[in-house]
């Protein structure tokens, strides 16, 4: 018998496909008439007029008067926003401030603003009924589903609301969703993040979960959890849960280990969410990359990463894009956040539509031997050199080793085995192989000497989770760096 929710859930999930294919097909017009709103609606903040936004006719005005910041050299701007000051870079005040644990900067207050809010709640919203124009799937909608998330709680910043991001989306639940939304408020509320997940795993049980949804790492914790208190596979505890949701890293690195956990293959729909915006979603199941939100008060400029540290870099639009290409995506928008470098690293896998994956961060690479080596590089090999085995990968992390004992420099990767190798050196060899087949500058300096092939430091058990509780940084949106250009993660671990 097929509900009442389930039933209304295809025709609206057409009506939205519709007006998403609408500006998908018009991708430069979309993003033009977007740019042209975003000047206007602010050509009177303080923003606005040091830069004098009211002489910006089109992209190449845009470029000589806002030049590309990060959000240290933004802000002066912010700290006026979080003093109380209105229209500074947005009109008006902002609806809430995100709280941020930036990487670089400390803590970071990013704003949403009565514009840019909705963009976040259409965006995941929009993915999920996709996915049902898409699969036709629609008996998930009638089941309990959990977000794992930060807590709703939030402080009052000089008439503002701050919070972390997830927790303030908490707030904007639909109705017709709070009933089957788990976990419950109080339980949302807790800050230890390991009391959190016992409290879910109480929660959840003997519930029909059909939807999970998280970062994959934290996901991980809790799959681990519900094993070792039932002992069963979690696909066996809920028997209806079908559908995995998750951004914020990729999941190929986890997805062997998932589907051991879950003990068989459910469909999974990626998102690539931050306080900053809500940038992209998976929109076909069959399809690489996820499609890249034209039309959500959000104008998009890329620079190629390898010029990205020159004089001026070229400040490309999105009709001037290629595929395969690793960019520096760089956002102005209906936040007030102009020109703004985030840090991620992007690829298109197509131009129609615009598609995108996540290829790492700009900081997050190792080239201490000049060998611009990325996170999607680092995980590609690790997913090549495990395939048809059966070693499985909890986390990992690599690091430079500069000045070895005995020996040229080398890659050390620091991996936390769930399954591990019978032969670690084998591994090695398979991880240093793809390497140097996906980045010729490591295959140069592996091939002149330069460098010894990698080698792999075993991570004890819980090491990463370890390592993560002694910076403060369990849970919530925290995530391990894929690489680093140094060695100040990996001195935090004990082996």
């Amino acid at each position: 018998m097929i509900s009442l929710k389930a039933a209304i859930a295809k025709p609206f999930a057409k009506h939205i496909y519709k007006k998403v294919q609408k500006w998908a097909n018009n991708p430069v017009e979309t993003q033009q008439r977007v740019f042209e709103n975003l000047i206007s609606d602010a050509a009177e903040t303080a923003f606005g007029k040091d830069h004098d936004f009211v002489s910006i006719n089109n992209h190449e005005d845009f470029v000589k008067r806002v030049p590309i910041r990060d959000y240290e050299a933004l802000k002066p701007y912010v700290e006026r926003v979080v003093a109380g000051e209105a229209n500074v870079l947005w009109k008006g005040k902002p609806l809430y401030f995100a709280k941020t644990s930036g990487t670089t900067s400390g803590a970071k207050y990013i704003p949403l603003t009565a514009e840019s809010m909705p963009n976040h709640i259409q965006a995941a919203r929009n993915a999920i009924l996709m996915y049902i124009h898409e699969t036709g799937k629609t008996k998930f909608v009638d089941g309990k589903m959990i977000f794992l998330q930060g807590s709703p709680v939030l402080k009052d910043q000089n008439g503002v609301q701050l919070g972390r991001l997830s927790g303030i989306v908490a707030h904007y639940i639909p109705k017709y969703l709070q009933k089957n939304r788990l976990p419950s408020w109080e339980t949302n509320c807790i800050d230890d993040w390991e009391t959190k997940v016992d409290a879910i795993v109480e929660e959840t049980l003997p519930e029909n979960m059909t939807v999970i949804s998280g970062i994959p790492s934290w996901v991980q914790m809790y799959f681990e959890k519900l094993q070792k208190r039932t002992g069963k596979k979690v696909g066996d505890i809920f028997k209806n849960f079908n559908l995995f949701i998750f951004g914020g890293v990729n999941y190929e690195p986890y997805r062997a280990k998932f589907e051991n956990l879950i003990g068989r293959k459910v469909d999974s729909i990626e998102l690539y969410p931050a306080s900053e915006g809500f940038f992209a979603y998976q929109d076909k199941q069959n399809e690489k990359g996820m499609l890249l939100l034209l039309n959500s008060g959000m104008f998009y400029e890329f620079i190629k990463a390898e010029e990205f540290f020159n004089e001026n870099p070229k400040r490309l639009t999105i009709k001037d894009v290629e595929v395969d290409v690793n960019y520096v995506m760089i956002i102005s928008s209906n936040a007030g956040l102009w020109a703004y470098n985030l840090g991620d690293t992007i690829q298109f896998t197509s131009t129609k539509p615009y598609r995108v994956i996540v290829s790492g961060r700009i900081k997050h690479f190792i080239s201490a031997f000049g060998e611009h080596v990325i996170g999607k590089e680092v995980e590609q090999a690790m997913q090549e050199a495990t395939l048809n085995s059966n070693i499985r990968v909890s986390e990992f992390t690599v690091a430079p080793q500069i000045n070895p004992t005995e020996g040229l420099p080398y890659h050390e990767w620091f991996i936390e085995f769930e399954n591990e190798p019978e032969d670690l050196s084998a591994l090695a060899k398979k991880l240093d192989a793809s390497l140097q087949k996906q980045n010729t500058y490591y295959f140069d300096l592996i091939q002149g000497k330069v460098l010894q092939p990698l080698k792999i430091t075993k991570v004890k058990k819980n090491g990463f989770q370890d390592y993560m509780k002694s910076v403060g940084k369990l849970g919530g949106q925290n995530k391990i760096p894929r690489l680093s250009n140094d060695r100040k993660i990996v001195e935090g671990f004990s082996h």
